[in-house]
C-alpha cells in the first residue's frame, strides 16, 4: 500500500524563508525582517549567488569592507548589514563566525542630537491642524515612533466612536436626570 505522503517530494526550505521564519519566531519587527533579508540577498549576490554556508568570516569581512570603502555607506548602515549577516550565520545556519576584526569601519559623523525647547515645540504644534497635529502631539508626548503612531489610526477611530457614543449617552442621561 502506498501512502499519499510517499508521492510528495519534500523540497528544502529556501534560505530567505528560513530567515523570515526565525525572525518571526523571535518577534522582530517587519522592518527588521525586510532589512535583514535585503542585506542577506545583497551579500549572496555580491559573491555570485554562492550559498552563505559555503562562505565564512573572510567573505563577511570583505563584503562589509566593500560597503564602507566602495559603497560609502554610513556607519549605521554598515552596522545593520553586519547584524543581518551575524543573524544569518548564528541563528539560521548555526555557524559561529570568528570576531570580525579586519572590517574597515565606515566613519561615524559626530553629531549632537537636536532637542527643541517647549516654546519651539509649541510653535510647531500651533502651525499644525487636524490629523497632522494629533500625530505630532502623540509623537512628542509619548515618545512613539512614527510607524507605531500611524498604526494607531484604526484603533483611534474606533476609540473616538466609542468615546462619542459614551459621551452622547452620558449627555442624554444627564438631560433626563436634570428634567426630573
Amino acid at each position: 500500500m502506498q501512502y499519499p505522503s510517499e508521492n510528495i517530494s519534500i523540497q528544502p526550505t529556501k534560505l530567505l524563508d528560513q530567515v523570515r521564519g526565525k525572525i518571526r519566531l523571535k518577534h522582530y519587527s517587519i522592518r527588521t525582517e525586510q532589512a535583514y533579508t535585503d542585506w542577506i540577498k545583497r551579500f549572496i549576490l555580491h559573491f555570485g549567488k554562492r550559498h552563505p554556508r559555503d562562505m565564512g568570516a573572510a567573505e563577511v569581512e570583505q563584503f562589509l569592507t566593500h560597503l564602507a570603502v566602495n559603497g560609502r555607506v554610513a556607519a549605521s548602515t554598515q552596522n545593520q548589514a553586519k547584524c543581518a549577516l551575524l543573524f544569518l550565520y548564528r541563528e539560521v545556519l548555526a555557524i559561529e563566525l570568528p570576531w570580525l576584526d579586519n572590517v574597515e569601519q565606515a566613519k561615524t559623523p559626530k553629531r549632537l542630537p537636536v532637542v527643541l525647547n517647549r516654546d519651539e515645540i509649541q510653535a510647531i504644534l500651533s502651525r499644525l491642524t487636524g490629523t497632522h497635529w494629533l500625530i505630532a502631539s502623540l509623537l512628542y508626548g509619548t515618545g512613539m515612533r512614527i510607524m507605531e503612531c500611524l498604526r494607531l489610526r484604526g484603533v483611534a477611530s474606533t476609540v473616538a466612536r466609542l468615546q462619542f457614543a459614551w459621551i452622547s449617552r452620558v449627555s442624554i442621561a444627564a438631560g433626563i436626570v436634570a428634567s426630573c
